[in-house]
């Protein structure tokens, strides 16, 4: 992606069913969870780079004896940081005490980290700080065991303002404004109202204090806790918890935007992000994963029970499309062939831009999330050369020689490596123009592979904001001195904010948007702007039901190829040689991609929440009013 876009966050939940001495037995090491949850946080990494936590519970510990670990990290290597914290606290254990290193229950008592339940987290932080203190798990601690919660998620809520006000008006005073502190505040809240309310029930029943402990733990419904929280959550979602004495669950929002898959079998649930990352990690195959419906919790109790629970009512499905255009890894069977179609669907208006000569084009692609896209589009490029090529041999009027026949058949693609990204330059300047100087030179490219008279085709995942194609690639393609540089987005124009956990809130930065505002200065248009400000400032106050997206009137008087020219006249900025023309993909194109992740409301403002279309709304009078601030 030219426009660096920071992944999403990614999940990882492991529930050992079997006792640790099995692990030991069966897999050598009584730590098989523990090396499982690194290397699924490991396969996982792509998705956030700010930091990583993990947190484990130990099932049946007596009073006195620590049940709960927790190790967060942002350091340059988050995952590897955490990793030599447990691993040296671990060495440490058993240095201590030697003579346990063969007793599991032993171990089990004495080395942190060492439990049956396991909660991993990769981080990139679309609300609060980048601080130590922002990374998940969250902790919510009690001295009830019932009552400890932890909490981490991918997940971004578009009505964190009115959750805020729910918990205050409830008598609490959360300690922080963030979705996660919010909603675990939330789940917290009706945890406690449900633990006291069955103590108070037991004592009635007759059962001592004591004996209500194991009974709250055997008898305490998450699904109806979930319930009653979630009730008025809106956003994307796909959340795991921990609860202290063993219970855990994983739910995913009703509109299924976030990614979520579960694996069982009889020594292991496990729960992730990505398909692939189960598959791999445990070595399964592709049809014994299954994906975590839409409003549905995976819930695993304390006793080793796992149920599968309708928490609230399915929506719509609207995937997130922007997981298989680029946010999951590309190793998915399924997301491997989307973006490979993705690639063949944009091939006819790639060959329009460069008049069918193939022969005087080359074809590459940046940066390597879109090398998916590419193969595809070069493999629908040889077919439709290998159909020309048989026209030519058998429409021939005359016998062709062996020469000719050479001939006709050695055409091909040209493919070439054009940039490479230069990881070790970093932008370190912050005065403008020395940062643009260095920004340009951010990829380095291969020289003398480009002719004067070639046309040269990139193929990208996306375009956003535009920022390091103009300061960057176009100018570096430039110098390679092409008769034309097609750019190619295997996605289509982002036009709107997204509110569910990508970062793009900011409407003005979209380079699509930039493009409809300058295409009303062109035609005299721009009090449409004015028209539209008022519209949504009528609705600040409407509930969120009532709220219309308005932007899309500015982009209904233009066509997508009118906005596509005008985005490809921003970026060139009329300095290079070359012509530069800008292909997207159509929306029809991408829905028959991917057609169960129909997820578009940053390519169409078709929301699948009633929050969305309130960050649209806001997020256009924080543009008008040139306020920076977030719309939610």
């Amino acid at each position: 992606m030219s426009d660096f876009i920071k992944h999403e966050c990614g999940i990882a939940l492991i529930r050992l069913l079997k006792p640790l001495s099995y692990y030991k037995e069966k897999y050598g090491s009584a730590y098989y969870g523990i090396h499982k949850m690194y290397l699924m946080m490991e396969k996982q990494h792509n998705r956030g780079q700010d930091g990583a936590g993990f947190a484990s519970i130990k099932l049946n510990m007596s009073p006195g004896e620590r049940y709960i670990s927790r190790v967060r990290s942002i350091q340059a290597q988050p995952i590897q940081d955490i990793f030599s914290q447990i691993n040296s606290r671990i060495s440490q254990s058993l240095a201590e005490r030697p003579e346990i290193k063969d007793d599991v229950e032993q171990q089990k008592k004495e080395v942190p980290y060492l439990g049956e339940l396991l909660l991993g987290h990769v981080r990139y932080g679309t609300f609060g700080k980048n601080s130590v203190e922002s990374v998940h798990p969250f902790l919510r601690q009690n001295n009830w065991m019932h009552r400890n919660l932890i909490l981490a998620g991918n997940f971004n809520m578009t009505n964190v303002k009115e959750l805020f006000k729910n918990l205050v008006d409830l008598g609490q005073h959360p300690k922080e404004y963030t979705d996660t502190i919010t909603i675990m505040e939330k789940i917290g809240h009706f945890l406690d109202d449900s633990v006291l309310k069955m103590y108070k029930d037991l004592k009635k029943e007759g059962y001592s204090k004591s004996e209500c402990s194991p009974l709250i733990a055997e008898r305490l419904k998450v699904a109806k806790i979930l319930k009653r929280a979630a009730k008025n959550w809106d956003g994307g979602y796909a959340m795991a918890g921990l609860l202290g004495h063993g219970d855990s669950f994983v739910l995913r929002d009703p509109a299924g935007i976030r990614p979520a898959y579960y694996y069982k079998d009889e020594e292991i649930v496990v729960v992730a992000s990505e398909r692939p990352v189960i598959q791999t990690v445990f070595n399964v195959p592709f049809e014994d994963v299954h994906e975590l419906d839409r409003g549905h919790a995976i819930i695993t109790k304390k006793s080793g029970e796992v149920k599968i629970k309708k928490i609230l009512k399915p929506l719509e499905r609207k995937a997130c499309s922007f997981e298989r255009i680029y946010f999951s890894r590309g190793s998915d069977a399924e997301i491997y062939q989307e973006r490979k179609l993705l690639g063949k669907l944009i091939v006819p208006r790639v060959l329009e831009s460069i008049d069918h000569d193939i022969e005087n084009s080359v074809f590459s692609f940046i940066p390597n999330t879109a090398e998916t896209s590419f193969f595809g589009m070069i493999e629908t490029v040889e077919a439709y050369l290998n159909e020309k090529k048989t026209k030519a041999i058998l429409n021939g009027k005359r016998s062709l020689s062996a020469a000719r026949v050479k001939e006709i058949l050695s055409v091909r693609p040209r493919i070439e490596k054009i940039a490479i990204k230069d990881v070790k330059l970093r932008t370190f300047i912050t005065e403008d123009s020395s940062r643009d100087d260095l920004v340009a030179h951010v990829y380095d490219v291969t020289y003398g592979v480009v002719r004067p008279e070639d046309n040269l085709v990139i193929i990208d995942d996306s375009i956003v904001r535009g920022t390091t194609l103009k300061k960057s690639i176009l100018k570096m393609m430039d110098r390679l001195n092409p008769k034309k540089i097609v750019v190619v987005s295997s996605a289509p124009q982002i036009r709107y904010p997204d509110c569910y956990g990508i970062d793009m809130a900011n409407l003005g930065s979209l380079i699509a948007f930039r493009a409809a505002l300058e295409l009303l200065r062109d035609q005299n248009k721009y009090g449409l702007v004015d028209e539209v400000y008022a519209k949504c400032k009528s609705q600040v106050k409407l509930n969120d039901n009532k709220v219309k997206n308005y932007i899309r009137e500015i982009y209904d008087q233009f066509t997508a190829d009118e906005i596509s020219k005008k985005i490809a006249q921003l970026l060139s900025n009329n300095e290079l040689g070359a012509e530069v023309e800008i292909i997207f993909q159509t929306i029809e194109n991408l829905h028959m991609a991917c057609p169960l992740n129909l997820g578009d409301w940053y390519f169409t403002g078709q929301y699948p929440t009633p929050g969305g279309n309130r960050v649209v709304n806001q997020a256009f009078i924080n543009f008008y009013e040139g306020n920076q601030g977030r719309p939610y």
